[in-house]
């Protein structure tokens, strides 16, 4: 099969699944222990990825600017920081970073 069959199944495999979603009864969706498991599996998911693009680069395990970034926007949450700030703050922290590095 060529790439673009490939690119093809992946759309209509894609599309049929969100549509089985719809044909989930509403009765199941509202058990407090399912809303429970998707807010953990959102919060393990989020997590996991956040991990990922900060210590990895390619197969490789990295301590880099990013880390730096990580740190300081986890301690400006800590401090109850709103999510721009947080942003900011990470963003300075990455860009400080990467200007002591590379002196």
């Amino acid at each position: 099969m060529s790439l673009w069959g490939w690119i093809l199944l992946a759309c209509v495999i894609s599309i049929a699944t969100k549509y089985l979603g719809f044909l989930v009864p509403a009765k199941l969706l509202d058990n407090p222990r399912m809303l429970r498991v998707a807010g953990s599996l959102t919060i393990g998911l989020l997590a996991a990825l956040t991990a990922v693009n900060t210590f990895a680069s390619g197969q490789t395990l990295v301590l880099d600017a990013r880390v730096a970034a990580l740190v300081a926007a986890a301690v400006a949450l800590w401090l109850r920081a709103p999510f721009l700030v947080v942003v900011a703050v990470g963003a300075l922290a990455a860009g400080l970073a990467r200007l002591l590095g590379a002196v």
